[in-house]
């Protein structure tokens, strides 16, 4: 037996039903500033890191930053995020760990590409997940770019090297 209702009527908000501003539901779950996050992140370290200077060339509203204090040192990390309320797929995000607590990335599709200073930035594309990824390594640090699968038409590697390369070497 189906039973099926329909509901014919107004049904009416209150004033305050409005969705929480992305500044809340960021700092809800630990985000704040890039540069309060950064400066956690340094003191619980103790090691001073540098940031890229450039960004991808798409529009960004917000950008935040979380320093992620997980069970022991093995999951300690800086996460900066560059994200759009208006375009979902305008996402770039910025992770950083100590390189003794570094993530293999293997067997997936790559291509190597080469930094000003001399060292390999591998890019990893095709992950089933949405997003690519820029990988290398700079003064005892791992870095790993993500972008948006999305956007990777306007984000191409060869942007993700610029903006690696915008890290002071």
């Amino acid at each position: 037996m189906l039973i099926c209702g329909l509901y014919y009527g107004t049904v009416y908000a209150k004033p305050n039903d409005t969705p929480p501003s992305f500044e809340k539901i960021f700092a809800e779950v630990g985000y704040k500033s890039v540069a309060d996050a950064l400066d956690d992140f340094e003191h619980h370290i103790n090691q001073e890191l540098e940031l890229p200077t450039r960004v991808p060339p798409i529009s960004f509203t917000h950008y935040f930053g979380r320093f992620n204090n997980l069970d022991g040192e093995i999951n300690d990390t800086l996460e900066v995020k560059f994200i759009s309320d208006q375009l979902p797929d305008n996402h770039f995000k910025i992770d950083v760990r100590p390189i003794q607590h570094k993530i293999t990335f293997k067997k997936y599709k790559s291509k190597v590409f080469k930094l000003k200073n001399g060292t390999n930035a591998t890019y990893i594309y095709d992950l089933k997940f949405g997003f690519n990824l820029l990988v290398f390594e700079r003064d005892n640090w791992q870095y790993v770019f993500s972008i948006d699968e999305d956007v990777s038409d306007k984000v191409t590697p060869e942007i993700l090297v610029q903006i690696a390369n915008s890290i002071d070497f």
